[in-house]
């Protein structure tokens, strides 16, 4: 394929793909191409998987806009075409991606007669010299196909990028937004869902501040309603060439302490806390070198983390922080930008065209619109919405929430009901005129409510960030009529959330939903296959309050913890195969909830529900880089000093000691056996299993080692996994009595052991613990001297958690591939990779803990010898690739070897190849 290379811009790390196609009669082939694009490490865009309140053109043209890659699947049909259109939305799609795009085309074999239109755009595709054009006879032979292509694609990239300049600084190398790691694009701009209207002196205003030598730290101020949040992200949008490693966007809507903070950035970068330091020493680390920009939405709330930004700022000349805050930080070097309210039109002006150059009339108009199509401004109803949009101080969030009951009453009712309502401003004379608009927008809203949509308003307050359907249906639906109690927290049917109505689902709360989005007091997201929703800040510190002072209060914060705790209990068996990425993102997603209910469970002192539900998701919680958050929640439960069971505090115990085995070995073995002991009298054999896994681990660590009492430990965890038919453990335990057998020198026994874990991470389906075990076995064959065996199964392994999201997995995989570079004598390509690694390691926090790698003595007989300044070159540049381009360059076919011209420096060869598997082998030992 001769494609074009083009910029990548995605700041969650992943590479988009556009997948065009008919829908119904091509889903199956849709789902393979899904799995194909995902396997590749890559993010598919498709309609299945995106939001969908907005005209389908303006959908499908804001996907091709964010993506990087086309690919169409064609069969019989041509698809339908709109009445206002000439062309069906398949033929636009392909006229609509951009032109430097590359285009991977695929048609289905078929012995139907095509229709004509299709046999047109196929043959404009096929003398089309952008696009990429295959056939195909089968769905999994389609599958193959993309996989192929895409990785072509993604090498021909990296050649690329190599060859257009001298320090293969190009495409793949430095481009925006791209390297740093965000787990489900949690730091990602929000799309904007409305037009940014009458904000051009302040767009230019803060956009030059940005753009400033200078100046790093520009605060957004102004009431809330006002429109800092959407302001924020239009800058974000129009910065992100002049920041090349990221704009990251950092919601802290739902944090209500300052120590948060950190976390929610950590969050955001794709940064693990792995306890080894402070995590704003780790932030430091992953964004030294970086021009990033953060934007922290919703500061006023956490002031107390102002020292925490000063920090990284002085430590990170490269970093600059857009904050949006009710009030400013006061600190040295910040920029102050204020917003007011939106123009207004002029008192008693009834002129219809000088009405709609007023801001605040254009956002009515335009948010009116969007509930009732129909509605114009009129010489009969000018005067009324001028009266609203004054009535309302141009607060934006107020003219929205107004602007929604247009779908019920004219306008000249709205301003009745708004000029008569006495709400809850009332009672609150200390706060500014345009905050009271707001206040008193909102509940002049709620009041046009039945009193079940009021009452679930009210208790959805209790969310924290977004909630799914089945969760409000399980937490605030209990008693939607406005009885005053609350649901009961019972998860109910489809945990891992399937978002959609049917068998199952609360009719009640699925209207009331709707209502409450119609009411534009809630929006509606599609997130994958699960519904989401969201409150704006103010509407949700209005419905809080309102359930603070409710008699359901209590009940409906019990609900949600224990709704919370028992969906942790629920994921258990989804979080150990096929379903375990799905249940990452779902969890994910309802990270800053699973918080709110662990805060509710310190508050009250539930402790042994806090302990089950920590252990309960012990893998999400190590997969997500958030196993030092969770220790801290288990040193306050052991500092309590309350009673609580065997099983709680074994948990505790192990979380306590276990997450930094390696710096303190001696001191963290008396606590890891005691946990051990308890899971035992608790007859937790999983439990019991991986405490002495870590106390394993940890006697390995100790001056001198254990590795006879660490492998005895280990025995008797394999067999407390097989009888307790934990297959997820069980593979643990084999990988760790492999690198036990590594350590004596067994490379047999440990090549065995590996081979025991990666069946039964197969036969299970858990590609992540299969992940584990390749990369393992991977390093046992190396040190056998089998280095063709080891490069496919580092390629494999780095593959599947590439796939999963695993990130320490990856860097794992990069380095098992800098090794067979090394062994392969290509320096070049060890340089890149190993730069690449180390890199990832630095910018995902993973740089200061124990690995079980040993590419450095893999390359250390090139720093010895003549190759030495190219592969240290080399290495200089791969820190610059991108994750998406190192990956693909390890997966690559590796470069053919020239030809060695006689038989001595064969022999030369030979020995040199033997003596690096040799330093391997001793290497097992350090």
């Amino acid at each position: 394929m001769n494609l074009t290379p083009v910029s990548i811009r995605t700041p969650d790390q992943l590479l988009r793909v556009f997948v065009s196609s008919t829908l119904r009669d091509l889903a199956e082939e849709r789902q393979a191409v899904r799995g194909a694009i995902e396997r590749m490490r890559l993010a598919p865009v498709m309609f299945e998987l995106g939001a969908r309140p907005h005209p389908p053109r303006d959908l499908y043209r804001s996907y091709l806009q964010r993506s990087e890659i086309f690919l169409g699947i064609y069969w019989r049909r041509y698809g339908w075409v709109a009445p206002d259109e000439t062309v069906s939305g398949l033929e636009d799609e392909y006229n609509l991606a951009p032109p430097a795009m590359p285009r991977l085309i695929y048609i289905k074999s078929t012995d139907d007669v095509l229709e004509p239109r299709l046999v047109e755009l196929l043959q404009r595709i096929k003398n089309d010299d952008r696009a990429s054009y295959k056939s195909f006879d089968t769905v999994e032979e389609l599958r193959e196909l993309v996989e192929a292509d895409l990785a072509t694609l993604l090498a021909d990239r990296f050649d690329a990028s190599l060859n257009a300049s001298a320090d293969g600084a190009a495409a793949v190398i430095a481009p925006p937004q791209q390297y740093l790691p965000s787990e489900n694009g949690a730091g990602a701009i929000p799309a904007p869902l409305t037009s940014l209207l009458g904000r051009d002196r302040e767009f230019e205003r803060a956009r030059s501040l940005l753009l400033q030598d200078g100046v790093r730290l520009v605060t957004l101020t102004g009431p809330g309603g006002v429109g800092k949040s959407r302001l924020a992200i239009e800058l974000g949008r129009s910065v992100r060439e002049e920041f090349p490693d990221g704009v990251v966007f950092v919601s802290l809507a739902a944090a209500h302490d300052a120590d948060q903070v950190p976390a929610a950035i950590a969050d955001a970068l794709g940064v693990r806390d792995t306890g080894a330091e402070p995590l704003v020493d780790t932030l430091t680390t992953a964004l030294r070198g970086r021009r990033v920009l953060i934007i922290a939405d919703n500061f006023e709330q956490v002031m107390g983390a102002t020292p925490a930004l000063i920090a990284l700022l002085a430590a990170l000349p490269g970093l600059s922080f857009l904050v949006t805050s009710r009030t400013v930080l006061r600190v040295l070097g910040e920029y102050r930008v204020d917003l007011g309210p939106l123009a207004l039109p002029a008192a008693g002006d009834r002129d219809v065209a000088s009405v709609l150059e007023s801001a605040a009339v254009q956002l009515f108009v335009q948010r009116a619109r969007s509930v009732a199509p129909e509605f114009v401004v009129t010489d009969d109803n000018v005067a009324a919405v001028v009266g609203i949009c004054r009535k309302l101080d141009g607060v934006p969030l107020a003219l929205e929430l107004a602007a929604a009951s247009i779908r019920l009453l004219p306008p000249s009712v709205v301003l009745t009901r708004l000029e008569q309502h006495r709400g809850l401003v009332s009672g609150t004379p200390h706060l500014p005129a345009r905050q009271r608009s707001l206040e008193d927008t909102i509940e002049w809203s709620v009041q046009l409510l039945p009193p079940r949509e009021k009452t679930l308003l009210q208790r959805l307050g209790v969310f924290s960030g977004g909630f799914s359907l089945t969760a409000a249906e399980a937490v605030a639906g209990g008693g939607v009529a406005g009885d005053g109690t609350a649901g009961d927290g019972a998860v109910g049917g489809g945990v891992a959330g399937d978002g959609a109505a049917g068998e199952g689902v609360d009719v009640d709360v699925l209207e009331s939903l709707g209502a409450l989005a119609d009411s534009s007091l809630i929006r509606q997201q599609d997130h994958g296959e699960d519904a989401r929703f969201t409150l704006f800040g103010s509407v949700r510190d209005y419905a809080r309050r309102g359930l603070e002072a409710s008699d359901a209060g209590a009940a409906t914060h019990r609900a949600h913890a224990r709704y919370f705790a028992d969906l942790g209990h629920a994921s258990v068996p989804l979080l150990r195969g096929r379903t375990q990425n799905a249940t990452m993102r779902q969890l994910a997603d309802d990270r800053d909830n699973l918080r709110a209910a662990v805060h509710y469970l310190i508050e009250h002192r539930e402790w042994d529900r806090l302990a089950r539900l920590a252990w309960d998701l012990y893998v999400y919680w190590w997969m997500g880089g958030l196993l030092n958050e969770v220790r801290g929640w288990m040193d306050e439960l052991l500092a309590s000093g309350d009673a609580v069971d065997d099983s709680s505090r074994a948990a505790a115990l192990y979380y306590s000691r276990a997450i930094t085995f390696w710096q303190q070995p001696v001191e963290v073995i008396p606590g890891l056996t005691e946990s051990s002991t308890l899971f035992h009298a608790a007859d937790d054999r999983s439990g019991e299993a991986l405490a002495r896994t870590s106390l394993a681990l940890a006697l390995l660590t100790t001056t001198p080692p254990e590795p006879a009492e660490a492998e005895d430990e280990l025995e008797r965890s394999l067999t407390l996994t097989r009888s307790a038919g934990d297959t997820w453990g069980e593979a643990l335990v084999l990988v760790t009595l492999g690198r036990v057998a590594i350590f004596d020198q067994k490379l047999r026994r440990a090549l065995n052991r590996f081979e025991e874990s990666l069946e039964v991470a197969r036969r299970q389906g858990d590609d992540l613990s299969a992940a584990i075990a390749e990369n393992h076995l991977g390093w046992a064959h190396l040190m056998l001297g089998d280095v063709d065996t080891a490069r496919v199964l580092f390629r494999e392994s780095l593959s599947a958690s590439a796939l999963v999201g695993h990130t320490e997995g990856m860097a794992y995989g990069l380095e098992g591939a800098v090794a067979v570079a090394a062994a392969d004598g290509d320096v070049e390509r060890a340089g890149l990779l190993l730069g690449a690694s180390e890199a990832l390691r630095e910018r995902s926090g993973l740089y200061n803990v124990p690995t079980f790698s040993f590419h450095q003595q893999a390359i250390a007989p090139i720093l010895a010898g003549d190759a030495a300044a190219q592969l240290l070159a080399a290495q200089e540049r791969g820190r610059l690739l991108l994750p998406a381009a190192a990956v693909a360059l390890a997966v690559s076919p590796p470069t053919p070897r020239p030809p060695v011209p006689d038989e001595a420096e064969a022999e030369a060869g030979a020995g040199a190849e033997t003596e690096t598997v040799s330093d391997l082998e001793q290497a097992a030992r350090s």
